[in-house]
């Protein structure tokens, strides 16, 4: 998890207006907004406007899936801005959203919701450094089932950092696994496409057995570089979506170029953006070789990891990269990003940015990289079998 995050204090329990008015007043008296769920999307006004009454100096909106698309977009960036305290809103909010003053969650006939879901709506709060608070409440006038039992019971008992993957065990007990073959799988295979279906189906065997193709590394590569394929270059969305599938899962500068052969065939010589696609492609393929799997743009550096330098290694790149940092802890160098001039000149980017990466990884990364097995000695130095 990340530093200075505090574990979500979590209370499960019965419904009380003093209790909900009493942990709103406590997180507006730090400055804090709330997440009030009432998954219910014909009587949420009701909901916000008992709110209002319990805690009259709360600047309360509403926000669910049936709003206007433009008009629910305004609530949350309004609620983002902080020109509200308390949010009233549906599930809609248990993915995508990042509000790291909201540190208060409640959560009304939380019985009714499944496991997955409290787990991803008690994820909305506590973002950021502030201890957060998750409250989930459910009717002291009706009994709740064995099932809705179980469930609050998991969501109460694994608040700790990291404690999603217990969660998720939970789940599948409770819910049991899923059957894609059987009778009992829903669904039918014209939702996907019968290709679709027989890949998933064959990977699924060929994992089962063992025998499944070695999964290609994947290289996180997050630089200023304009590189995409432009909607009036390959007008379907299912051909770019292919096309950028290919590249990524690109092993060899060999199958970059059978894509840009087969762009260059179908759709004419690709314009800029595109062959800053495909040099990126080959950068993953040549980072990937090295064994690094990100190069990220971090202020005025650029990241490298994982990186493991020796002493010799290390000041081999001081030498060569005059104020590099090395963090051994989490494996990583950052390397001051490159200018155009070293008074005055501005920061490289795109293709040139890139080739200056590759250079890195050649000087710093590649020496320092241990040896294989299929690397041997030869009376000239090493050579690759």
């Amino acid at each position: 998890p990340p530093e200075e995050r505090h574990p979500v204090l979590t209370f499960v329990g019965t419904y009380e207006e003093k209790q909900i008015s009493a942990a709103i007043r406590r997180e507006l008296l730090r400055d804090g907004q709330v997440f009030y769920v009432h998954n219910r999307v014909q009587s949420i006004d009701r909901a916000a406007a008992k709110i209002r009454d319990l805690v009259p100096e709360a600047r309360v909106a509403v926000a669910h899936g049936q709003m206007n698309e433009h008009l629910l977009e305004q609530v949350i960036i309004d609620f983002w801005e902080k020109r509200f305290d308390v949010l009233v809103c549906t599930t809609i909010v248990e993915n995508g959203l990042d509000i790291g003053n909201a540190n208060t969650l409640i959560c009304e006939r939380a019985d009714l919701l499944g496991l997955s879901q409290l787990h991803q709506l008690r994820g909305r709060v506590g973002r950021g450094r502030e201890r957060a608070y998750a409250y989930f409440l459910y009717p002291e006038e009706r009994p709740l089932t064995e099932t809705a039992y179980d469930r609050l019971a998991t969501i109460a008992a694994n608040s700790d950092l990291g404690s999603g993957m217990a969660v998720a065990m939970k789940d599948l007990e409770i819910r049991g696994a899923g059957n894609l073959l059987g009778g009992e799988q829903s669904g039918h295979i014209a939702e996907v496409g019968f290709d679709l279906y027989i890949r998933l189906v064959g990977e699924a065997v060929a994992e089962f057995r063992g025998d499944g193709p070695a999964e290609v590394v994947d290289v996180r590569v997050e630089l200023p570089i304009d590189a995409h394929l432009p909607h009036d270059y390959v007008p379907g969305e299912r051909l770019r979506l292919e096309a950028y599938r290919r590249l990524a899962e690109a092993a060899s500068d060999a199958e970059v170029d059978a894509v840009r052969e087969e762009l260059t065939d179908r759709y004419g010589d690709p314009p800029p953006p595109v062959v800053n696609l495909l040099e990126v492609a080959r950068f993953r393929v040549h980072a990937r070789s090295a064994g690094v799997t990100e190069v990220t743009a971090q202020g005025q550096h650029i990241r490298f990891g994982p990186v493991e330098l020796a002493e010799s290694g290390q000041l081999r790149l001081q030498r060569l990269y005059p104020r590099s940092i090395v963090k051994s802890q989490v494996r990583t160098m950052l390397v001051p990003r490159p200018r155009s001039a070293a008074i005055g000149g501005e920061s490289v980017r795109d293709v040139a940015l890139l080739q200056w990466c590759g250079k890195v990884i050649d000087d710093v990364v590649t020496p320092a990289r241990p040896r294989t097995v299929a690397e041997q000695p030869t009376s000239v130095g090493w050579t690759r079998v």
